[in-house]
């Protein structure tokens, strides 16, 4: 029986469990943002200016970050038609095939990404401005660049997920062959006796 506790195990288990959790998080956020903004607008009469601004920003990178996720419980749209009519070995080279432009591309949004979000380090995010200056009197300073590098980090996510979904699949691709011969051995070896 294989040790599912190993070092990479445990990595992977705290990656889904820290992306799960501040997926939730920011989820969590956005739902009492405009809770709040409802009570402001409705029940007060005013309105919190911010609101929407600083849930876009929250949506944004919750949708990054889980785009690794989602890809790794096959919730992407997939079609299988093709990879369906091929044995598992020639499925699994069709899958290796089409990784390479799938992580080529990732790559270069990330890389891309990060140079569109390099361009903005001197503006701020005007809803967290506002409301640290309401707070302590003088403006937060965090640059908007934080909002747009999200492409680059889930992008890159991304890749890594497409390619360790690779990486899993030639496992098991191996592991079902060595079963595969062991219990032809022991056919064979059971019809000689």
């Amino acid at each position: 029986m294989q040790d599912r506790t190993g070092p990479l195990a445990r990595f992977v288990t705290g990656y889904v469990w820290l992306v799960r959790t501040l997926a939730g998080v920011s989820m969590l956020l956005i739902v009492a943002i405009m809770l709040a903004q409802v009570f402001w607008r409705y029940i007060l009469g005013g309105s919190l200016i911010w609101a929407e601004e600083l849930c876009r920003y929250l949506l944004i990178w919750q949708t990054f970050l889980v785009l690794g996720l989602a890809f790794s419980k096959g919730e992407f749209v997939a079609l299988e038609f093709v990879p369906s009519l091929l044995n598992p070995r020639l499925r699994w080279l069709l899958k290796a095939v089409m990784a390479v432009p799938i992580v080529v591309f990732l790559g270069l949004m990330a890389w891309y990404g990060w140079d569109f979000a390099s361009r903005f380090d001197r503006q701020t995010i005007p809803a967290l401005d506002f409301i640290w200056t309401a707070l302590s009197g003088e403006a937060l300073g965090l640059s908007i660049r934080w909002v747009y590098v999200s492409v680059t980090v889930g992008l890159a996510l991304l890749a890594l997920h497409v390619l360790a979904d690779l990486a899993v699949s030639f496992r098991r691709q191996v592991v079902d062959n060595l079963e595969d011969t062991a219990s032809d051995a022991d056919r064979t070896s059971a019809g000689t006796t």
